[in-house]
């Protein structure tokens, strides 16, 4: 049977992680700061244009703007290409990034036009996820260095092959998991081996990302600007189902991870930053559904996974429906024997003891993720990155074996679940969390005996493989059918 947290602990849990969207949590605490540990130096101005890292930025609809913006700030790189496979998108931003930063990069439309350019140096990837693997291995094999954004693949399996492409080819290849250059986090990890909240037990990462629904299923357009053949990819040419071509493919399993892979994936690598566990663990099972929305999405709004670490129980949770607090983004909440760490997307990582009292707020000396990265590019070293891609690799493995666990699972009714949560041996109650989402769930008017949860597969994991243990349902799930000539090679081909 799965041992029973107590409900004075399991209120303490979430009053806790209630607080953390509080504007003063951590105020008039005593503040307790990371030692110092790996910095970027300021950017040294180059002594000629010719000493300046050219850099090329793929993707530029959203994310891939903060990129090209990073690095044209920099005195020490010039922005030689931006390329989206939308040529209406990538063509505007180039116009809008001339009008700011005084010089117009080239337009590519083809990311293979850009890595056949020897004079790229540095490679930034903002794509969507069925591309981060593949424009990865392909920069790398072409001599360039690469800042590839989370999840950093879109299977397990192609993440491993990005870090066996840079340790082949002697690349450096930072993740794009900020934090990892923010001194609080560090600060965390040194209370943690410090022993100031004892033993860790449990680890929870929560996503509360409040969304709507995208529409109904059609038949919709392909933007006019876009090769479709580009854009897809590694992917499928499917018909395109939802109305909004360019964000909605999130929640597409051909082209996208879901929240838990667009943005639990940040929860998991922080976690992994303040209690630095490498294992994928021994099992995970993982539960939920795409419930009220009657859309065209695919991937859960509601889902939670638990992951046995051996010793330490992992959960994940993430909540697309409006629920309380209103916006919890990406919190973590570290339960030890003798206390608890707290954080959030915001400015405070807080220190609290058995009783739930606030005792200390962590703080320390935060560095650009990209600064870090175009530093360590200009030393020549490895270890002086915060990010590696290794690192974004294992945090990212996390969140798709919860989707596979997920996607090989079946609809269930309330004592199905509990039954499966009752047998699991961890450090949770988790029976207390599925209530909760049931709970939720009906609070936003979804009916479960019409829309059930579905319960994923409980599956053994070979963690020193990455792999599951006697299941080949999920390990075929650990790649995917690559369409020429878009094909993540194998190890052997890299």
């Amino acid at each position: 049977m799965a041992r029973q947290v107590t409900p004075r602990r399991e209120f303490l849990q979430e009053a806790i992680l209630a607080s953390l969207g509080g504007i003063g949590l951590g105020a008039g605490l005593p503040v307790v700061a990371a030692e110092q540990g790996p910095q970027s130096a300021g950017a040294a101005a180059p002594t000629s244009p010719n000493d300046k890292l050219q850099v090329a930025v793929l993707g530029v609809r959203g994310r891939g703007q903060d990129h090209a913006s990073a690095y044209a700030s920099r005195p020490d790189c010039h922005v030689l290409y931006l390329c989206d496979a939308d040529r209406d998108v990538g063509q505007t931003y180039v116009e809008r990034f001339a009008a700011r930063f005084g010089y117009k990069p080239k337009f590519a439309q083809d990311l293979r036009d850009v890595f056949a350019d020897p004079a790229v140096d540095l490679v930034s990837i903002a794509t969507p996820n069925h591309w981060h693997a593949l424009a990865s291995i392909w920069a790398i094999q072409a001599g360039k260095h690469v800042y590839v954004e989370k999840p950093v693949s879109h299977n397990v399996s192609e993440g491993r092959r990005i870090v066996q492409a840079a340790q082949k080819y002697n690349k450096l290849c930072q993740g794009g998991t900020q934090r990892r250059s923010e001194g609080r986090y560090r600060a965390a990890a040194e209370a943690i081996k410090a022993g100031k909240i004892g033993k860790v037990k449990v680890i929870r990462c929560v996503m509360y990302r409040p969304r709507s629904p995208i529409g109904p299923p059609g038949d919709y357009p392909i933007p006019p600007g876009v090769d479709y053949n580009l854009w897809a990819g590694p992917a499928p040419m499917a018909k395109v189902t939802r109305k909004s071509f360019h964000y909605d493919w999130h929640w597409f399993w051909d082209y996208g991870n879901g929240e838990i892979g667009n943005n639990c994936i940040h929860c998991v690598d922080t976690a992994r930053i303040i209690v630095p566990f490498k294992t994928l663990g021994k099992w995970v099972i993982s539960y939920g559904g795409r419930l009220g929305f009657n859309d065209a999405g695919e991937t859960p709004n509601v889902q939670v996974a638990v992951h046995d670490l051996g010793g330490i129980t992992l959960v994940q949770e993430v909540r697309n429906h409006k629920t309380n607090p209103p916006f919890l983004n990406g919190a973590v909440l570290i339960v030890g024997e003798e206390g608890y760490i707290a954080s959030s997307f915001g400015p405070n990582v807080v220190v609290y003891d058995k009783q739930g009292q606030p005792r200390e707020n962590l703080t320390g000396p935060n560095v650009d993720n990209f600064g870090n990265f175009v530093e360590a590019v200009k030393a020549g070293k490895q270890e002086m990155l915060n990010a590696p891609v290794e690192e974004t690799h294992i945090s990212t493995a996390l969140t798709h074996l919860a989707n596979i666990s997920y996607l090989l699972g079946e609809k269930a009714g309330h004592k199905e679940l509990v039954a499966a949560l009752e047998k699991l041996q961890v450090h949770e109650d988790c029976v207390a969390t599925l209530n909760a989402i049931e709970e939720h769930l009906k609070e936003n008017g979804i009916d479960l005996e019409k829309e059930p949860l579905t319960l994923g597969a409980l599956l053994p994991v070979d963690a020193a493989n990455e792999c599951f243990i006697d299941r080949p349902d999920a390990n075929k799930l650990l790649t995917r059918e690559y369409r020429e000539p878009f094909v993540v090679p194998t190890v052997d081909k890299l």
